[in-house]
């Protein structure tokens, strides 16, 4: 199979240095850079999903940042399908394109496809959603635990809809939902080069909490404030906004719900780490531009 280009892939947890290092690499490669991020996809959250600032944005050509709605239904599959459109017509002007984010199954999702998973029966459903009432979502924790650990050790825990399905599909294929996720491989028409950035999770942790400590310094309260009427929505299940409803709700303290947000974006932080661990790639700091460029060029010619 011919390749109709490459496509350069970087990976990395929250806050180690993303936006600012590929907006440095799309410049020096010509290339417009596609987000595989699932929050800064919504035009709602801005402060809080770390959207790059509109300078950035100037700078160089950017696609699936804030160009949906959070009451729109937008999953991993629909962004399969509308990156590998978008990166058919990108491809017939640049040899390289750049995808950044730590969205793992966004990024899996365009490097090999969705599985293709059974449907639950309802009575599969009905079951797991009446253990999660009566028996609260640590039941549903430890049955996915016995039932697939390796996707325990990936999933948020606190997320009642990723642990729903999960256990939707093991129950229903009688195999491991990550198992299935893992074998399903769709050959692509393109080059696909990884690499990753990380830090010493010290000073990881620290730009961390110094990014919320930002956000909020910018308005993170206000939004999420403007958000809470739609604290439903699916996409408004994240970290930095449901802490946030909870103290609306008047369940904590406008502090604890700080001290949560940074406490849960370590603990994201550590998931994204854990997913990316499974690739084949090589790792670097984001101050290592000049190495990561020599790496870059090595492999796309």
């Amino acid at each position: 199979m011919t390749n109709k280009g490459v496509l350069v892939i970087l990976v990395g947890p929250t806050a180690v240095g993303k936006t600012d290092l590929s907006i440095a690499l799309a410049k020096r490669l010509g290339c417009p850079i596609i987000s595989a991020d699932s929050r800064q996809v919504y035009r709602e959250m801005r402060i809080g999903t770390a959207v790059p600032s509109q300078e950035q944005l100037n700078s160089v050509q950017h696609y699936f940042i804030q160009n949906k709605s959070i009451h729109d239904r937008f999953t991993a599959g629909m962004f399969e399908i509308e990156v590998i459109a978008l990166l058919d017509k990108l491809f017939e002007k640049h040899p390289v394109v750049l995808m950044v984010g730590g969205a793992g199954l966004y990024i899996d999702a365009v490097q090999k496809g969705i599985d293709d998973i059974p449907i639950p029966s309802e009575k599969v459903r009905h079951d797991l959603m009446k253990k999660l009432e009566t028996e609260g979502i640590e039941s549903l924790a430890a049955l996915l635990n016995e039932l697939d650990p390796d996707f325990y050790n990936q999933v948020d825990l606190k997320n009642p809809k990723r642990l729903l399905r999960a256990l939707e599909v093991c129950l229903t294929a009688g195999k491991p939902y990550s198992q299935m996720r893992n074998n399903f491989d769709n050959k692509r028409p393109f080059k696909t080069v990884l690499l990753g950035l990380n830090l010493e999770r010290e000073i990881l942790y620290n730009r961390i909490n110094r990014r919320v400590d930002l956000m909020v310094a910018e308005g993170l309260v206000d939004e999420a404030k403007a958000l809470y009427p739609q604290r439903y929505c699916n996409a408004l299940n994240t970290v930095g906004y449901k802490e946030l409803f909870d103290h609306f709700d008047g369940k904590i303290s406008l502090d604890e719900a700080i001290d949560l947000v940074k406490r849960n974006s370590r603990r994201y932080a550590k998931r994204q780490l854990t997913w990316f661990g499974k690739y084949d790639m090589p790792w670097f700091s984001p101050v290592q531009e000049e190495a990561i460029t020599e790496h870059l060029l090595t492999q796309i010619q």
